[in-house]
This record gives structure tokens, C-alpha cells and sequence, in this order.
């Protein structure tokens, strides 16, 4: 399955690429949220979480702790955002596994909205123990 980051993998497509190795490779976003703004996306062609094998995830994570490190060194933000869009209703729009490193400054005014919900009587518990594993 081709890509636009299978594409930038390969070289086809010009990036700034921060990290690569066996499983995963890191680049800057090219549209950021904010400056530095990092993509860690995987090698291979797992278009969800559901899809990676564990290991693999496992070192994304890895690497999105060092790049978390890195932007916060480099950069002197407070904080990072570190997202997952999983799956096209989530809005994920290349369907590839990527995890977008955000980082973040005290009153940049760049926000996540998600409106919240309430349970009605009982619903929270019954759908609970549906959902457990």
C-alpha cells in the first residue's frame, strides 16, 4: 500500500527527517500545529493500532518519548501533545500508523476540543461490563 510517508520513507518525497530506523522513522510535519511539530511513523503498512504487532508499537512509543525529550530540550516547550488518530472517523487521513509529537507552549492558544458526554442512570456501569476484556 503506497503513501504519502511510504513515499517520503523511500525518498520520494522530500522531508526533514529526524529519526529512522528498522521499525519506525520521525520527521516534521508539514503542516504543524506548532514549530517542530513530529510525525513518528511506522515502516511498515499498519494502518491502525489493531493492526501493529505489539513490538512494534512498543518501540514507537520508545521513539516518541525521545522525541518528546528532544522537542522539549530544543525547544524549551512546557509540554507536548502526543495523538493518535486511529482510523478515518478519528480522523486519521493517511492510513498509515503515525503519532503526531506536538509541542507545546503556555498560552499558545492551540487547543484539542472535544465536546463530552453525559451517561444516563446505569449506562456507564452496563456498558462497562460489556467492554471489559
Amino acid at each position: 500500500m503506497e503513501t504519502i510517508f511510504t513515499k517520503i520513507r523511500d525518498g520520494a518525497i522530500p522531508s526533514v527527517k529526524l529519526h529512522q530506523d528498522e521499525l519506525c522513522f520521525v520527521i516534521l510535519d508539514i503542516n504543524p500545529v506548532n514549530k517542530g511539530h513530529a510525525l513518528v511513523i511506522s515502516n511498515e503498512p499498519y494502518p491502525t493500532l489493531a493492526d501493529c504487532p505489539v513490538e512494534t508499537l512498543a518501540h514507537m512509543m520508545d521513539v516518541v518519548q525521545r522525541t518528546d525529550a528532544k522537542l522539549r530540550e530544543v525547544l524549551s516547550c512546557e509540554a507536548t501533545n502526543i495523538v493518535i488518530n486511529n482510523g478515518e472517523a478519528s480522523g486519521q487521513e493517511v492510513a498509515l500508523l503515525h503519532i503526531h509529537v506536538i509541542p507545546r507552549h503556555r498560552g499558545d492558544q492551540k487547543h484539542i476540543h472535544l465536546t463530552k458526554e453525559q451517561y444516563a442512570e446505569g449506562e456507564m456501569a452496563r456498558l462497562g461490563t460489556t467492554l471489559e476484556f
